[in-house]
This record gives structure tokens, C-alpha cells and sequence, in this order.
């Protein structure tokens, strides 16, 4: 295979949504930080650390041929669960915010099922690439591709993280449907998984006190509805051009989780109607590249693995900013590339390494 130059559109894009992380990290979280750690910068450090380290496996990546994994991906399948069931073992998983989804290593943390999407993106390419000719078949390609991408979901909601687990599940359903899987197949399951979503949700208290407060927040402003209330009083103000960077008011302890969760309502607060459209158009140059190095891969495990990963990075962006802008419940998911968070963000790029890897070997 011939390789080419990387794909300038998608680093331009990738790097033009990682300064404004890293802008909006430090302006959403210097008040706390400083309430907190005594530091401003603590956790703009942190993330500048983090995006360096990311840049860097990107960077890696990107130069070693893609095709490379295909032989890898069933032990990094393998590795990522082992980390799963290890999280839920009391006393090696932390507990966070209700979830046992992270295991610490020295002052840092990682959390198994950011590494678990890319790890079932590369091992789902390979099965599904080298069981093409099968997958109109119910039995012999659906149902144990089914199988392989609900055993590491089962394990993400026992910790529970429906969230993630609802990213991972979307992006291989997506890869499915492109590998061949036939229509009626999804038509079969589609029952199952909206019972399966509705045990899901009445089991969990909180998550009923999320889908009410999406509903009537103002019925409990200062307990469900106040996130979501919040990032709107956040949001409204900014208006066409915003209140200016580092002028949001919703960031002195009103919005919760304003580097994380809730970071593209101060963004908006600060930065207005444009400057959100221009995050929203460099994930669309994104997206667009994505595809692209997707439809013109030369083989069908290169054009499945850039499509997962477009993918995923794609459902998360819709995910994070319709909660945000208040058109479906909270879920917890972070925005790729511009909210606080380590494995989040190094995973993020080292999957965007794979991509423009996959570019390289574009046919055009």
C-alpha cells in the first residue's frame, strides 16, 4: 500500500478543537480551582499534560500503518475487559460520582471503558471484515457480533455508566449496519433494547430523577433540575457573541461539573452563538475527513476501524451538546477533545492517531 501525507484538514480540525479545550478548561475551572487546590492552573495543567501525552500517541500512531492492528486487536480486546473486571473489584476500583469506573495509578486515574470503545472499535473491525460474506445471515453474523458488543456493555453498567455504554453500543451499531447487517436485523432487537433501556433507567433511582428533571426541572430547581437549569441560565446570556472569554458567571460554583459535563455552556456563555458554531464546524471538518478516509480505505477492516472511531467521537458530540442545550436527559458524557478529563482525552487522540493513519493509505 502506497502512504501518503496526513490529512491536513483533519489535524488542522483536531488541533483547532484542542486549544479551544484547553482555553476553556482553564477559564471554566480557574474559580474552583483556585477555591480548591489554592492554584488557578490546577487543572489546565492537568489537561495540557494530558494533551501532550495524547498529541504524542497521536502522533505515534498516525505513523504506524493501521493494518499493523489487525493482527493486535484480539489481545487488546482481551486486555481492556480484564480492566473492566478489574474496576469493579472493591479496593482497586475508585468510586466517582455514584460509579466504581476508574483505577488509580500513582496521582492519576484511568477509566477501563474509555480504553474499552477504542478496544472493541479495533477487535469489532477485524470480526466484521473477515466475516462480511455472513453478516445477512441472523444467526452466523448478527447475533455473535450482538454478543461480542454486549459482554463488555454488560460490564460497564455494573459499574454503572450508562452513558458510556450507550456511546459504545450506538458506534458498533453503526459498524454493524455498515459491514452488511440487514435492516430487519436491527428491527428484531430494537424491542429488546428499549425494554432492556427501560429496566435499565427504573432500576437506577437517579436516572429517574434525570428523565423527570429533563422533563419538569423547574419542579425541582435545586435538586434534578438544577444542572440543567443552570447550563440554560449559562447558555442564554452568551447570546451572538458572548459575555467574552473568562466573563462567565454561571462558573462561580452555580453550573456543577464546568470543565467537564457541562463545559460547552460556558463556552457558550463566553463565546456566543459563533463561537459555538465554530466548535460544532471544526467537529464537522472532523466528521467530514472521517468518512472520507473511511470511503476511500483500501480495505474494509481500514474503512470499519475509521468509521468506528468518526463514529464514536461523533455520538458523543451530539450526546454532550443536546444535554447541554437541555433536549434529552443527563448522561454524564463528556465532550471528545475539550472537557477536563485524562484518559478521556489521550484515548481520544490516540484514536484519532489510528484515523489519520487510516488516511495515509487513502486510495485517492
Amino acid at each position: 500500500m502506497e502512504e501518503k501525507k496526513p490529512d491536513l484538514w483533519l489535524v488542522a480540525a483536531i488541533l483547532g478543537i484542542l486549544i479551544i479545550g484547553v482555553v476553556m478548561v482553564y477559564s471554566s475551572s480557574s474559580i474552583w480551582s483556585e477555591y480548591k487546590f489554592d492554584d488557578p492552573w490546577f487543572y489546565a495543567k492537568r489537561q495540557i499534560l494530558f494533551a501532550v501525552a495524547g498529541l504524542i500517541a497521536m502522533v505515534v500512531l498516525s505513523r504506524i500503518p493501521y493494518y499493523v492492528w489487525h493482527g493486535h486487536s484480539k489481545m487488546i480486546m482481551i486486555i481492556c475487559l480484564v480492566f473492566l473486571v478489574l474496576v469493579l473489584i472493591p479496593g482497586v476500583g475508585m468510586v466517582r460520582g455514584g460509579a466504581r469506573s476508574w483505577i488509580g495509578v500513582g496521582m492519576f486515574s484511568i477509566q477501563p471503558s474509555e480504553f474499552m470503545k477504542l478496544g472493541l472499535i479495533l477487535f469489532l473491525a477485524r470480526f466484521l471484515s473477515e466475516r462480511q460474506k455472513l453478516m445477512n445471515s441472523f444467526q452466523q453474523g448478527f447475533l455473535p457480533a450482538l454478543a461480542l458488543i454486549l459482554f463488555p456493555f454488560a460490564l460497564i453498567m455494573l459499574q454503572p455508566d450508562l452513558g458510556t455504554g450507550v456511546v459504545m453500543v450506538g458506534t458498533c451499531l453503526v459498524m454493524l449496519f455498515t459491514a452488511g447487517a440487514r435492516i430487519s436485523h436491527f428491527m428484531w432487537i430494537a424491542g429488546a433494547g428499549a425494554a432492556g433501556m427501560v429496566g435499565l433507567i427504573a432500576s437506577a433511582p437517579y436516572r429517574i430523577k434525570r428523565i423527570t428533571a429533563f422533563l419538569h426541572p423547574w419542579e425541582d430547581p435545586l435538586g434534578a433540575g438544577f444542572q440543567i437549569i443552570q447550563s440554560l441560565y449559562a447558555i442564554g446570556p452568551g447570546g451572538l457573541m458572548g459575555l467574552g472569554l473568562g466573563n462567565s458567571m454561571q462558573k462561580f460554583f452555580y453550573l456543577p461539573e464546568p470543565q467537564t459535563d457541562f463545559i460547552f455552556a460556558v463556552l457558550a456563555e463566553e463565546l456566543g452563538f459563533l463561537g459555538g458554531l465554530l466548535v460544532l464546524g471544526l467537529f464537522f471538518i472532523l466528521l467530514w475527513r472521517g468518512i472520507r478516509a473511511s470511503l476511500l480505505a483500501p480495505d474494509l477492516f481500514g474503512s470499519l476501524l475509521a468509521l468506528g472511531i468518526v463514529g464514536m467521537i461523533s455520538i458523543q458530540v451530539m450526546i454532550n451538546i443536546s444535554v447541554v442545550t437541555g433536549l434529552i436527559p443527563v448522561t454524564g458524557i463528556t465532550l471528545p477533545l475539550i472537557s477536563y478529563g485524562g484518559s478521556s482525552l489521550t484515548l481520544t487522540l490516540a484514536s484519532l492517531g489510528l484515523l489519520l493513519s487510516v488516511s495515509r493509505f487513502s486510495t485517492k
